[in-house]
């Protein structure tokens, strides 16, 4: 079946232009909750820091509510966050507003499965289907009920500083933490200090339209002028809603995925914690394939998205995969791509070898 509305990350465009306009997101909301909670259930809806979120907001809120769905509002919370409490607050199904790296005049919409996944083909055209049917309507007492529930990223916070092994704090590290003046703004550097860090936050201060100018992982060069000037140990370059992640060394260098992808697997194969393959994409570094062919680690290319990279590592066994532009995958620690929770794996190696993130990312120069 041909689609006319997914893409490979949910339904996404030019917020005002098809098909990211409030009667679409209305239809795709009851398309969904047809399809996705036919009886009824419950949905998780977060967002990023997008001015046209909260139209888009309440346009899926009234579309769930109409057709007999309970609604959860998370308001702003990473992508990956709401992937995680659509499973911790037993949810049906999730729904995210975002439009990631892009600019803040572009809006998406995407869903996730009552296990914290990406949706399987045969459900997208499933919910397509529908979206030329008018939106249903149940009778008063059959109608969902909305409720707000932001206090509820604490539970993210917790699950993220529990990715750490053995209960490792991270006090007596100097970091700066970029987040894009997106979605992981209130989580990340709260993460980052509870565990004990000395945090220097820069890209938190959200106006709705300000979401990826020119800060975070698409624009790093602000996190590197400000890591080189405070001194810290290391920067944290976060995506307008949280999923991707590049890092910045001491020194002001960008350590971009394929280089975080090496630490993570060369500090795997060090414990013979990785058994199986590392999947990049037919973008990769050469260097990279190379360097983990020097450690004895196979590596597979699939297509560019991480669509494309879990559906690789999956048959494999696999649970590091990625790309070069940070979207990468730790699946024995979350489902889907976390860029702060990628991170905290960086900043544990570094702690447990007593390297900087500089001697740590040489390796895979050398």
């Amino acid at each position: 079946m041909s689609r006319r509305y997914f893409g490979t990350d949910g339904v996404s465009g030019r917020v005002g232009t098809h098909p990211m306009t409030v009667e679409l997101a209305l239809r795709l909301a009851g398309a969904a909750g047809r399809v996705l909670a036919p009886d009824g259930g419950r949905v998780l809806v977060g967002k990023d820091t997008r001015l046209s979120g909260y139209m888009f907001e309440a346009a899926l809120e009234a579309g769930f509510v109409a057709a007999g769905v309970d609604v959860l509002l998370a308001g702003p919370l990473p992508t990956p966050g709401i992937a995680y409490l659509v499973q911790r607050l037993e949810c049906d199904f999730g729904a995210v507003i975002s439009a990631s790296h892009n600019r803040f005049d572009d809006n998406g919409i995407k869903f996730f499965d009552r296990s914290g996944g990406k949706l399987a083909d045969d459900l997208e055209e499933a919910i397509e289907s529908h979206l030329d049917e008018p939106t249903p309507t149940r009778e008063s007492a059959a109608l969902g009920r909305a409720t707000r529930v932001d206090a509820e990223r604490a539970l993210y916070q917790s699950f993220c500083a529990s990715t750490l092994p053995g209960g490792m704090q991270l006090d007596g590290l100097k970091l700066v933490i970029d987040c894009a003046n997106g979605a992981a703004y209130k989580v990340a550097p709260r993460v980052l200090a509870d565990l004990g860090a000395e945090i220097v936050p820069i890209g938190c201060s959200p106006n709705g339209r300000n979401i990826n100018d020119g800060c975070g992982s698409t624009s790093p060069d602000l996190l590197k002028l400000t890591v080189a000037g405070v001194r810290a140990d290391a920067g944290i370059g976060l995506d307008g809603d949280g999923d991707r992640v590049v890092m910045v060394d001491h020194l002001g260098r960008v350590v971009d995925g394929d280089q975080l992808l090496y630490v993570l697997a060369r500090a795997r194969q060090a414990t013979g914690e990785l058994q199986c393959p590392v999947v990049g994409t037919v973008m990769s570094n050469l260097g990279l394939e190379l360097a983990l062919k020097g450690l004895g680690v196979a590596f597979l290319r699939a297509a560019v998205g991480d669509r494309h990279v879990l559906q690789m590592l999956r048959p494999h066994g696999g649970v590091l995969g990625g790309e070069a532009s940070g979207h990468l995958l730790c699946l024995d620690k979350t489902t889907t791509g976390d860029g702060l929770i990628v991170a905290l794996q960086v900043l544990a190696v570094m702690r447990a070898s007593g390297k900087t993130l500089a001697e740590l990312a040489a390796f895979f120069l050398a």
